[in-house]
């Protein structure tokens, strides 16, 4: 099973069509069969975090912490590895930044 931090490959459903891709993603966290996970892209250009082929993925990539949703466990196909300690920490403190709005 998959854990947070993880990289997975899934079948993901994308928002504007009904359109169903296999697709990378990050992990955030699971609870029960529901998987909340990041949109990971091979577009450079596009925001997020950088995600290098060094740290194991296929082509350097971006995740996307503006593209979360949430997925069931049976829509993984597989994990290709997961991401390191210092790597989780800086996902962890963007998203506490994109958060921070409803401590206020």
């Amino acid at each position: 099973m998959v854990e947070a931090g993880d990289i997975i490959i899934a079948k993901i459903q994308f928002p504007d069509t009904f359109e169903v891709k296999i697709r990378p993603a990050l992990v955030l966290f699971k609870e029960f069969d529901n998987i909340v996970v990041a949109g990971v892209t091979s577009n450079t250009k596009m925001h997020g975090i950088p995600l290098t082929k060094k740290e194991g993925a296929v082509k350097n990539s971006v995740i996307k912490l503006n593209y979360i949703f949430t997925i069931s466990s049976l829509l993984i196909k597989k994990k290709l590895f997961s991401l390191s300690e210092s790597k989780r920490k800086i996902i962890y403190n963007e998203l506490i930044k994109k958060l921070d709005f409803l401590n206020s």
